[in-house]
């Protein structure tokens, strides 16, 4: 029997979901992150459950030649890129087989359906968007990110997967609050109401290089405010826009619904193939900018249009999808529950003068049907949902409307085969499913999936 404090030698005989290695003793799994499939590791096991156990990695005996040393200094503290010790083509190995494992296991699906991730031809320095939590760790300032499972906060002077830009931001703003004394609303992991700044966030537009600084604050007033925007205006290249938005609630959500432009402009632009976005610091915006347009032009692939096509968008958001998809559709009707994704949407298409998408606020499982009521009846339904998936009135929705195709954009491969499955039973057959690496470095992937009406 497997005891926790105990140490063992094992053999890494599979891959989690999560990326880490899978040992086993006398068939009990233990899970070892940083262990990759073939080595020969010693462990701690740290957590011992009746069915499982969780292991330390304290030494690598046999490594697999795909191991690889990772750049990032904090990279065993830091809860962000799990897979950073494989080399990147193991990487897309490893994503390559989960989906299939997902497909199989959970879809009852032939897991030859799923072809070979898409990814990326230089892996680094990829996402427009960063958001730092801030906060005193044993007394000392800290910006950077969460370590796994915890709110302790590891801070960073760089991160290998963000624009460069944001790691001058970060510094700038620790020096402002250093040189200030302005109290974060953090404290060794416990929410401070007497403190003021919660997070910083960063975005950049990758094909205009503006850039958007957004303070986020428990109070709309801020000591030497005029000297944080002097800084960020003098220093970071490209700053078009620096916001404070308002967050006084004791929450794990990051942003509150209140902005307050303190310098520039409201938004920042960006494109997406020639599509022009704006993009404000609440607007819901793919955070990799060269797989989303890889991702968004397999699913117009998939959606298969001819010019005649009416088109349902489910889950559309700001209408990234719906504005690809009116390219070669005769109509296409965007629904989304939130309402200002949807204003968001509306402009989008009014700025990229696109004539032939409309957009609904509401449930999709329940705008759809009324749609298809009132005579509207698609040739292809495209769901994009989130992690969770599909809301099951949905998937109902869509096997009483019956479109000739429908397209799966998931960002989660186990729910994904699970909507699959249950898509199968009413009539549809899965053709292929495409993963698209759209986060090197980190267990996620993201896939885009065809199906048809037998």
């Amino acid at each position: 029997m497997v005891e926790k404090n105990n140490e063992y030698i094992l053999d890494i005989i599979g891959i989690g979901y999560e990326g880490e290695g899978i040992a086993k003793v006398e068939g009990y799994p233990i899970f070892i992150e940083g262990a990759i499939l073939g080595e020969k590791v010693r462990v701690l096991i740290v957590k011992a459950k009746k069915s499982y156990a969780y292991g330390k990695l304290l030494e690598v005996i046999e490594a697999s030649e795909d191991r690889i040393e990772p750049k990032c200094k904090v990279y065993k503290r830091c809860g962000g890129c799990t897979v950073q010790h494989m080399n990147y083509k193991k990487q897309l190995d490893y994503k390559f087989e989960r989906v299939k494992d997902c497909i199989s296991k959970i879809g009852g699906l032939n897991s030859e359906l799923v072809k070979y991730p898409i990814g990326m031809e230089l892996p680094e320095r990829y996402r427009n968007k960063v958001q730092l939590p801030v906060g005193l760790v044993k007394g000392e300032l800290n910006i950077g990110f969460y370590a796994p499972r915890s709110h302790n906060i590891i801070d960073l002077e760089t991160c290998l997967i963000q624009d460069e830009i944001a790691d001058k931001v970060t510094s700038i703003a620790k020096k402002w609050m250093k040189n200030y004394n302005i109290e974060p609303a953090s404290i060794d992991g416990i929410f401070n109401k007497n403190g003021l700044i919660r997070h910083i966030m960063i975005r950049k537009g990758f094909t205009t290089n503006e850039v958007m600084v957004v303070l986020v604050s428990t109070k709309k007033n801020v000591p030497y405010i005029g000297e944080f925007i002097n800084e960020i205006k003098n220093n970071i290249e490209g700053i078009k826009s620096i916001i404070l938005n308002i967050n006084s609630e004791n929450t794990n959500v990051i942003l509150g619904q209140e902005c307050i432009t303190l310098w520039g402009e409201d938004t920042i632009t960006d494109y997406i193939e020639n599509f022009k976005f704006n993009i404000s610091p609440l607007s819901f915006f793919q955070v990799n900018p060269v797989q989303t347009e890889k991702l968004y032009s397999k699913a117009l692939e998939y959606a298969g249009l001819t010019g005649e096509e009416t088109v349902f968008d489910a889950y559309c958001g700001t209408g990234t999808i719906t504005l690809f998809l009116s390219q070669k559709a005769k109509k296409v009707y965007g629904v989304e529950i939130i309402e200002p994704a949807i204003i968001n949407a509306r402009e989008n298409a009014r700025i990229n003068n696109v004539e032939n998408a409309e957009f609904f606020v509401g449930k999709s499982e329940e705008v759809i049907p009324d749609l298809i009521a009132k005579g509207i009846i698609p040739d292809v339904i495209v769901v994009d949902p989130p992690r969770k998936g599909c809301d099951i009135k949905l998937l109902e929705a869509i096997g009483e409307a019956k479109p000739e195709r429908v397209v799966y954009v998931s960002c989660d491969p186990s729910t994904l085969a699970r909507d699959l499955k249950i898509l199968e039973e009413k009539g549809y057959r899965t053709e292929k499913v495409q993963p698209v690496d759209m986060f090197p470095h980190t267990s996620h992937v993201e896939n885009v999936a065809l199906l048809t009406r037998n």
